[in-house]
């Protein structure tokens, strides 16, 4: 009798998490929103936009704050993410846009399945841009098809690497990449200091944190990587018209679905589902927030459009389910 009347004043005074609704499971809780790359770069500017309005929108209005865990190129933060955060949804971060591409691609570390991750909502899509500094000979594309251009990049597994090693076998570019740089401001340090002749980089970012050097024409925009050229950049080539047969084409077309992902937010496997849809439709309310969208308005951040959790868990199919001819071609380039 003992033995259970203890036992059931133990239940009484620990409700088991699996127990509550999201409201009572949020309530007085932390979440965190972990960005994998250093502060600055567009990572941490769409992380924080969400992290400083979406706690509010969660039912039982958690705290919540943003941790930098960089290393990499995204894959020490994802790979923790899948494996050791906790998975009862006090933990997002922000996806990688090359998560499903890593994985179609066998990329080296990779300790996850991004089809398992929990989608949640993209924030805005993507497009980015390959520039050098004004003082470099490579002025244009063409430029950097007929001598070595010396390029900064922040890890195998980065965009800022992997984007130039693919135009290097399949567009003929000859550029040199140090990558070994812990983030995109350590990269522009770097082309200051004339270490490098230059970077890549989220063109909404550099809008927002370079904006004097395209007002003064400090940077030459050679390449954007999206699926279709940007309204500010009509005359810059697309990545994927850079191919010089269809087959070149349609590999670096590959790379161009990590653009459509864009800056996303994800969460850890599973998670409970009301929790799941608590922490979507939380997003959704922060993506219609007033004060939120007034605040990129100001600053010209690009916010939107958006897509749902489902669309994403789409997209990364469709990245996964890539023919095996193109991937195969897509690796060699990357490798190359």
């Amino acid at each position: 009798m003992k033995i259970v009347m203890c036992a059931t004043a133990l239940a009484a005074f620990s409700v088991p998490a699996f127990g509550q609704t999201p409201e009572e499971f949020y309530k007085g809780r932390t979440v965190e929103l972990v960005v994998g790359t250093a502060p600055g770069g567009g990572y941490d500017l769409y992380g924080r936009l969400i992290g400083r309005a979406i706690g509010k929108h969660i039912p039982g209005a958690p705290v919540v704050i943003v941790k930098n865990m960089p290393g990499a190129g995204h894959l020490k933060m994802a790979n923790w993410l899948y494996n050791a955060a906790p998975k009862d949804g006090t933990v997002m971060a922000t996806a990688p846009q090359a998560v499903a591409i890593e994985q179609a691609m066998g990329t080296d570390g990779i300790q996850y399945d991004s089809a398992k991750f929990t989608w949640i909502g993209r924030v805005a899509p993507v497009v980015e841009v390959t520039y050098t500094w004004h003082t470099s000979p490579t002025k244009t594309l063409e430029d950097a098809r007929k001598r070595e251009t010396v390029m900064g990049g922040s890890g195998a597994a980065s965009p800022t690497v992997f984007y130039l090693k693919a135009l290097n076998q399949l567009a003929g570019t000859k550029f040199k990449i140090i990558a070994s740089y812990p983030s995109n401001n350590d990269t522009n340090l770097a082309m200051q200091r004339g270490e490098v002749e230059g970077g890549s980089k989220a063109w909404a970012s550099m809008k927002v944190d370079n904006a004097d050097w395209l007002r003064d024409k400090h940077v030459n925009i050679l390449v954007q990587y999206a699926n279709e050229r940007s309204p500010d950049l009509p005359d810059v080539p697309l990545m994927m018209e850079l191919g010089r047969n269809d087959d070149e084409r349609k590999a670096l077309q590959l790379f161009a679905l990590g653009n459509a992902m864009g800056r996303s937010i994800m969460a850890t496997p599973g998670i409970p589902a009301d929790r799941v849809a608590a922490l979507r439709k939380g997003f959704a309310d922060t993506m219609k927030d007033v004060d939120l969208v007034a605040f990129t308005k100001e600053r010209k951040i690009d916010f939107g459009p958006t897509l749902s959790g489902a669309d994403l868990e789409k997209l990364v199919q469709q990245t996964l389910s890539v023919s095996p001819n193109v991937v195969k071609l897509a690796k060699e380039a990357r490798g190359g």
